[in-house]
């Protein structure tokens, strides 16, 4: 007979275990309250993200793991279909923060709107050609159809058109036949063989990547061709100053909870299979070759090298984008890059 059993049949037992199961109680329901105040207390963060964006993984992974609680916040994410829309919604104050690039922000300063940006990746995109092709740099794009991710004013596209103009004194649009296009259309394009190459962001490209399709050139790579010797970050996470001023705890914790997950996606591949879910990959090499781009692409946020870096960038962009990229800036407004984070 088991001592279950036994207790069951003596009365000074089952009042002792009454008792306990009473005091487990009041004790769970302390823990309980203490824990909603605590959260109470704690400032929502709203963060808009792209619905299928990369900025969702490492978002999973702060609220599974709990950072955001752990960090004195509550993330409250907010997915949209595109980029304006978060972008509309962090204007419209249905969000404390947005991702984008720092390009934007200068422009929003520039018209005394105070945005200001924390880098969340260096990964922008790359060249992509079919494995049969011969094309395998960018003197041999003459006369080809070349798929361009985002429109004319993509930053990948004109950094590539800054370094065929340096390399060959020729700009590269004039070389070819620019189809431009959303990022998925334009993979399907290729692998159609409808057009010949495509400049595609960086998720896009890895999927390519997968498939065996070739990188003809790594847009990081342009950018050091061109002189800029470290990696900025062209996207990153953006908020408003004077809010993030007013809630400096919740910023703060904001920030630290994802750096955190990132030094988890970072060393761990277990961490992965938690988010592999997110990342609609059909196979494992599509899955690794997401994961080894994310990897390559999380930032020292702390760097003022490359911030250095970002104005040597924004001198090319500019030079090329013209007024349609940054208006009338001839350089990066002060406050652009946001000075309040936590060493």
């Amino acid at each position: 007979m088991s001592l279950g059993h036994l207790l069951e049949g003596n009365p000074v037992a089952r009042a002792t275990r009454a008792s306990g199961l009473v005091f487990g109680v009041s004790i769970c329901l302390c823990l309980s309250l203490w824990c909603a105040s605590g959260l109470a207390a704690a400032e929502p963060v709203r963060v808009a993200v792209l619905k299928y964006g990369t900025v969702s993984w490492a978002l999973e992974v702060v609220k599974r793991r709990h950072l955001d609680e752990a960090n004195g916040f509550v993330l409250d994410v907010k997915e949209f279909a595109g980029t304006q829309a978060t972008l509309v919604a962090l204007q419209g104050g249905e969000a404390d923060v947005a991702v984008t690039d720092w390009i934007w922000v200068a422009r929003q300063r520039d018209q005394g709107r105070p945005y200001t940006f924390v880098p969340y990746s260096t990964a922008i995109g790359s060249l992509m050609a079919p494995p049969q092709s011969e094309i395998r740099a960018l003197a041999d794009l003459n006369g080809k159809r070349v798929g361009v991710a985002g429109g004319p004013l993509d930053k990948n596209w004109l950094l590539l058109r800054a370094l065929s103009l340096k390399e060959t004194g020729v700009d590269l649009e004039s070389r070819v036949e620019p189809v431009f296009g959303a990022p998925p259309l334009l993979n399907e394009q290729i692998r159609q063989g409808r057009i010949d190459a495509v400049v595609n962001h960086w998720p896009f490209a890895a999927r390519l990547s997968a498939l065996g399709y070739v990188t003809v050139e790594d847009v990081r790579d342009a950018g050091k061709a061109l002189g800029i010797d470290v990696e900025v970050a062209m996207i990153g996470y953006v908020f408003d100053q004077p809010w993030a001023e007013t809630h400096p705890d919740a910023i703060q914790g904001f920030l630290r909870a994802t750096e955190q997950a990132n030094t988890l996606l970072k060393e761990s591949d277990a961490e992965w299979e938690q988010v592999l879910p997110l990342m609609a990959a059909p196979d494992e090499p599509t899955f690794i070759a997401l994961r080894d781009g994310y990897r390559a692409g999380i930032p020292d946020r702390r760097s003022e090298q490359e911030r250095a870096g970002a104005a040597q960038l924004f001198e090319i962009l500019g030079r090329i984008g013209g007024e349609r990229l940054v208006g009338g800036l001839r350089e990066i407004p002060e406050g652009t890059f946001w000075s309040g984070v936590e060493d």
